[in-house]
């Protein structure tokens, strides 16, 4: 787990390497434990590492293979790394390390860009050839590791987050309104390969992108699983989906377990974290270590699951940490979980995430945790009022339920110079509920928030947060195979029991039940979820700042109007109106974005 960057120039100019490193010292969170700089001509490459796997200096990056005539800058972790190597030696490979960095580069010299196919892991990937100039740059299939590109004429710069490229400089960082009505309607998702700055774009999940030379460019798509029934499974009963499930859950938590330091795990006390917990009790793993966090409450609004994580915590005998934050530690910690985010998020969860994994970080560098499992086994409310629906007949009930507000509603709140022409957003959902390979609306539904939602929310908070603070997390129910099994589940043992009910059954086989049948519950951070006080004060004079008033966003009196009463408007999913308006200001001015 670390971070990457790198420029690569197509106009004869040598590539800017004081710009590299400047990305590089902005990704130093990102990977404490040592830093590299190559440079070769017009392209050079960055790394900051988190040393997880071949903890020696032979695993430092970039990794210079001069037998093969490759370089790579490579973030993340790949799970099979070992039998791979094994595999590549049978064909005749050498090694001169155990690092997964230098099978990604015998692999890609064997299979080429269809390296990736023979990939189990998370991963972003560049790496160039020595004798052609190419240079090949890869995303995991989930999108678990982010890649940000800047473009200009003449140069192409790459970084594993967007404040990265910005400290390079020569970045055109206009708001792109397309990017501002999602931001708007899908609290804060945007979905790739824009960002909410025009000058900078992200690699989408499961690509391929090849770069000449010259700088002529194609990128492909390598996985997209199918939301269809198949034939496979034509006479699986529930019982059989059950041990299906749980012998693919077992297999992602086992993968994970793959590193040369300490696993722990990132305990909320629900299902999902619970579930990773106990199957990693049952595949013996003494002595370890989980994580719970909870905060004061506001406004009558409790803010910890201490009672759900603490059963599981003493049933499986774990080392269990309780951490309790105040409010004013949560004010404290605002500022620094705005800088950590590679792109403005509005969801509480970020800076409860940002201060756990703060104090996780200085007893342990690896956790899993149990993100992905809602999208990918239908956990939300949103999915039920899609049941029996074609994937064309979806697309109202989706927004009603999912929308923070429709493009009518959007022409109240923002200033018309940055107002999209049409309502992209819905667009943009209609388009892919109407893609093939969705059987049903909730499969559509699905492939939608699996593809999309969970990229850039979800996963991109878990990133950030945890490699903020040199932590690396790995997210068992966004494992490939078991994500493709799941999407042919039918629906309906899927929307059972109020949602994930495949799961909830899975679980009664592993978990106590007290942890299942309860209300579903969320990662509480009450002085967020209810503005007042300091936050609110924040808030305040974000949006009321010299910067706001010259950046013009937002209509004047829609903003008066909220601050008139901060908790008066929530969207369908319950997030503050006002929490989204002020935290993009936050964001934009902690970041010198004018």
């Amino acid at each position: 787990m670390c971070g990457v960057c790198g420029e690569i120039t197509f106009d004869g100019r040598a590539a800017d390497v004081a710009a590299v490193q400047r990305m590089s010292e902005v990704l130093a969170p990102r990977g404490p434990d040592s830093e590299g700089l190559w440079a070769q001509g017009r392209i050079a490459f960055g790394h900051r590492r988190l040393s997880i796997i071949d903890l020696s200096a032979c695993g430092a990056q970039p990794m210079v293979d001069p037998e093969l005539g490759l370089t790579a800058v490579f973030n993340g972790c790949i799970y099979n790394y070992r039998e791979l190597l094994e595999e590549l030696r049978g064909h005749g490979y050498r090694f001169v390390s155990h690092s997964d960095t230098e099978v990604i580069l015998k692999a890609y010299h064997r299979w080429g860009t269809d390296f990736v196919d023979h990939l189990v892991g998370m991963f972003a990937v560049v790496l160039t050839e020595r004798d052609t100039g190419r240079v090949v740059m890869a995303r995991d299939r989930l999108g678990i590791k982010p890649l940000y590109l800047a473009e200009t004429s003449g140069r192409l710069r790459f970084a594993s987050s967007l404040p990265a490229l910005l400290a390079a400089g020569d970045v055109d960082t206009t708001i792109d309104p397309e990017a501002l009505h999602h931001y708007l309607t899908w609290h804060a998702v945007v979905p790739a390969p824009l960002t909410i700055l025009r000058g900078v774009r992200k690699l989408p999940p499961a690509t391929v992108r090849v770069v000449e030379a010259d700088g002529r460019s194609r990128e492909h798509r390598y996985w997209a699983p199918d939301h269809v029934r198949d034939a496979e499974f034509s006479r699986f009963t529930a019982e059989d989906w059950e041990d299906a499930v749980l012998e693919a859950l077992r297999v992602a938590v086992r993968r994970r377990t793959v590193a040369d330091v300490p696993v722990g795990v990132l305990l909320s006390g629900g299902l999902d974290s619970s579930l990773i917990t106990g199957l990693l009790a049952e595949a013996g793993q003494s002595d370890l270590a989980t994580y719970s966090i909870g905060f004061e409450s506001v406004g009558g609004r409790e803010g910890d699951e201490f009672a759900y994580s603490d059963v599981i915590a003493e049933r499986y005998g774990t080392n269990h940490h309780r951490i309790r934050v105040t409010g004013d530690e949560l004010v404290g910690a605002l500022g620094h979980a705005v800088s950590a985010m590679s792109e403005p998020m509005v969801s509480h969860d970020v800076v409860a995430f940002d201060l756990l994994s703060q104090q996780v970080s200085q007893t342990i560098k690896v956790v899993q945790s149990g993100q992905g499992a809602d999208e990918v086994f239908a956990g939300y409310h949103w999915y039920p009022p899609l049941a029996g629906l074609a994937p064309a007949d979806g697309v109202d009930a989706y927004a009603r339920a999912f929308f923070d507000r429709d493009h009518r509603q959007m022409a109240e709140v923002l200033d018309p110079r940055w107002l999209a022409p049409t309502d992209v957003s819905r667009e943009f959902v209609r388009a892919h509920f109407t893609r093939p390979g969705a059987e049903t609306a909730v499969d559509a539904a699905l492939r939608l928030d699996t593809e999309v939602m969970l990229v850039d929310d979800p996963v991109k908070r878990v990133d950030n947060t945890t490699m903020a603070w040199g932590l690396e997390a790995r997210v068992p129910f966004l494992d490939h195979d078991l994500v493709e099994l799941a999407a042919k589940i039918p629906p309906e043992l899927k929307l059972a029991e109020e949602g994930k009910g495949v799961l909830k059954r899975v679980g009664r086989k592993l978990i106590p039940r007290e942890v299942i049948d309860r209300p579903k519950g969320y990662f509480p951070v009450p002085a967020i979820t209810h503005l007042e006080g300091k936050v609110l004060g924040l808030v305040r004079d974000a949006l009321s700042s010299e910067a706001a008033q010259r950046r013009g966003l937002f209509r004047p009196e829609y903003v008066r109007h909220l601050l008139q009463d901060p908790n008066g408007e929530l969207t369908p999913l319950r997030g503050n109106k006002l929490w989204q308006l002020g935290l993009l200001e936050l964001w934009l001015q902690q970041h010198g974005i004018d």
